[in-house]
């Protein structure tokens, strides 16, 4: 509730309660400044009645500060669960509930008599009660962070499921509701041919698993194997051969302070390629500081890394780079590289190796159409520095297709910065501080090396990572022709080629019409091939089927996974009798059902073929409410169409062209679907007046 000071979250509710209608309010606070100070509040808002719940979130890190655990005497070490739960007990807490991810974990006893335990499926359900509880209450929510969870699982200290989620991505719709139902930032866009989907960035997944809460039938679990390797000699690639012809390049000289601006994000080693960095000068007799802003860095916050070099020691009078003073930026994360905090440091006098990579923001969950293009931000970068001082490098993207995992990013921008001849630290010191980092020392090398590589002869660098690449190239189509047929394509596998040729018809059509009002214009029809497209293809049970055995989700997974691995679907049965498939009555979605690949596949190819079924009186899906909708769409659309064409002139062809797209808002399945085609119903009521004005 509101903004207050570290340690005093809740205690302003205590003024404002009495001279507002508002009957009680929710507040959080994590366990690193409950133990700092936290408590007191409590304390305080106990000792005045009022009606507050504290929703205590208990990470074991210093979240705010870089993940270090939170220790302390009165605790007697690490600040747990049950002992929170007991302090708020004793402090007059009036109800105490745990929730966590794992209800097994904490033995029985640990906690005071009256504290529940419950999964972290039930929090709505809880806060809901003690919402109407009169005075002070309170959540435990157990969970580790999910920054430090990863680390300590790269280290073999922290348990790792043999589990991980993959999106089958023609499945997907790109409505985005995964990412409401998880907030999680490893759920990132995935530009294709048919529009904006949803992917698993398997490098940064903590595993939670909460994703599959997505009310859509695209989320597979894959049990057992592993990430596939990129493997560059079965690729025919000689790395030693490519690296071993690189040339040394000419350090910079320290005549004075050589300054260093790392950002990106937090969790994926910023800071420890600081450290690396500041050894390295230090191996070598220099004078090296390392200056770490991790604010908020567990929550994938910014995070920049302030290293200068010098000569010695002595030559080095503070550690914080300041305005217009940075000799070498690295921009790990675009987003942090060009914020309002390290963007001024920019100058002319400054060297800049960027990621082209945009990380989505924590934005991006609650906004599908979030704009993640890269041009604003790299064009800010250019006019800080110059063009001639910006190396623009796809690391992300190479750094996976060549080394297997994203965590190699930093490492291979430093090796771009170090080829260019901007580090004035030496290729053996550099090498000594990864052998003393002790993690990761091979993938540290061989990331470093290619980025080296691409510093000196970037076409090398594509040439050996293109068999590589995993990502479905983002859409390219540019000419009206190339749009209609890879649609008309796959609708005749869709349906069937008279299915296929409705399409074109129509959309033969939208461009003769556009042509007579426009001559040499074909975004209407450009935009009616999309969405009409988006319309018929509409994925009821015998569609999803077909993309789940027509090889292409086969084709996915083995470019991710490797070895002895199985397969499962979280499906939710939208056919099946109420009383079998019972939605929920808050929600309206009906639970998820986990039902092993291998029983699934026969059904799933019993119905794709039976989808010459698909409309028809014997179709027996069609009945549903939303199989019956999504026709209605179709049509809709089709009236739409020709409502635009018998009016269509040159001044209210922008709002025809809106008006065309509105089918791009309407995504998802059931009740997701049923939301976003409401606002689209809104917008074309305005649009259609507009049009009909013009």
């Amino acid at each position: 509730f509101g903004a207050t000071q570290m340690g005093g979250e809740g205690a302003n509710w205590i003024g404002t309660a009495p001279f507002t209608s508002l009957p009680h309010v929710f507040q959080n606070l994590g366990d690193g400044t409950y133990f700092h100070s936290g408590l007191l509040a409590v304390r305080a808002c106990v000792t005045a009645n009022v009606n507050i719940t504290y929703k205590v979130l208990v990470n074991g890190a210093v979240a705010m500060t870089g993940g270090q655990p939170i220790e302390g005497e009165p605790l007697e070490g690490e600040v747990t669960c049950p002992e929170i739960a007991r302090q708020l007990v004793a402090e007059g807490v009036k109800t105490v509930v745990v929730v966590t991810d794992d209800v097994t974990k904490f033995d029985e006893g640990v906690f005071p008599a009256g504290v529940a335990v419950h999964d972290r499926s039930e929090l709505m359900t809880v806060q809901k009660r003690l919402r109407e509880t009169p005075g002070v209450t309170a959540i435990v929510y157990d969970q580790t962070c999910a920054a430090e969870a990863r680390r300590l699982r790269r280290k073999g200290e922290f348990h790792d499921p043999d589990q991980r989620i993959v999106i089958n991505e023609l499945v997907c719709e790109g409505c985005g509701d995964c990412s409401v139902q998880s907030n999680c930032i490893s759920i990132e866009p995935l530009e294709t041919e048919f529009g904006r989907k949803r992917k698993i960035n398997q490098s940064s997944c903590n595993k939670d698993f909460s994703c599959v809460k997505g009310y859509c039938p695209s989320f597979v679990s894959v049990t057992g194997g592993k990430l596939r390797k990129a493997e560059t000699k079965q690729a025919g690639i000689d790395e030693a051969a490519l690296f071993a012809a690189l040339p040394l390049p000419a350090l910079p000289a320290l005549d004075a302070p050589y300054n260093v601006l790392l950002t990106g994000i937090g969790g994926t080693g910023v800071v420890t390629v600081g450290a690396i960095l500041a050894m390295a000068a230090h191996l070598e007799g220099r004078g090296a500081s390392e200056l770490d802003v991790t604010g908020l860095a567990q929550k994938n916050g910014a995070v920049a890394s302030h290293v200068r070099i010098a000569r010695s020691p002595e030559a080095i009078h503070a550690t914080r780079i300041g305005v217009g003073g940075a000799d070498l930026a690295i921009g790990c994360d675009l987003v942090v590289a060009t914020s309002f905090e390290n963007l001024p440091k920019l100058s002319s006098r400054t060297t800049a190796v960027v990621n082209s990579h945009v990380q989505p923001t924590s934005e991006f969950a609650t906004n599908a159409n979030l704009d993640l293009s890269a041009h604003k931000m790299l064009a800010a970068v250019r006019a800080a520095c110059g063009e001639a001082n910006v190396l623009v490098v796809s690391a992300s993207q190479l750094a996976l297709a060549l080394l297997g995992d994203a965590i190699a990013t930093n490492m291979l921008l430093l090796g771009a910065a170090w080829q260019r001849g901007k580090l004035p630290v030496s290729l053996a010191a550099l090498d000594r501080a990864m052998v003393l980092n002790g993690r990761g020392l091979e993938l540290n090398r061989r990331a470093f090396a290619w980025g080296r590589l691409l510093a000196h002869d970037p076409e090398a660098v594509q040439r050996a990572a293109k068999p590589l690449l995993r990502e479905p190239a983002a859409p390219a189509d540019a000419t009206l022709d190339a749009l209609v047929e890879k649609r008309t394509e796959f609708l005749t596998a869709y349906q069937n080629a008279a299915y296929a040729e409705r399409y074109r018809k129509l959309v033969a059509r939208v461009a003769e019409r556009e042509q007579q009002v426009v001559s040499g214009h074909d975004a209407l029809a450009k935009t009616a091939a999309r969405y009409y497209f988006k319309l018929l293809a509409y994925k009821d049970e015998y569609e999803v089927a077909r993309l789940y055995t027509d090889g292409s989700f086969a084709a996915q997974v083995a470019r991710e996974f490797e070895g002895d691995f199985s397969l499962s679907l979280h499906l939710s049965p939208q056919f099946l009798p109420g009383f079998l498939a019972p939605r929920d009555p808050e929600t309206g979605r009906i639970k998820k059902w986990l039902i092993p690949m291998r029983l699934m596949l026969p059904a799933f190819k019993a119905m794709a073929a039976l989808k010459f079924l698909r409309g028809t009186a014997l179709d027996p899906f069609g009945w549903t409410k939303h199989r019956r909708a999504e026709r209605a769409e179709i049509a809709r659309y089709e009236r739409t169409l020709e409502e635009l064409l018998d009016a269509l002139t040159r001044e209210n062809l922008p709002v025809a062209i809106e008006l065309a797209s509105l089918p791009e808002l309407v995504r998802g399945f059931d009740t997701v679907k049923d939301r976003h085609l409401e606002q689209a119903r809104g917008k074309e009521t305005e649009l259609l007046a507009a049009f009909r004005r013009t």
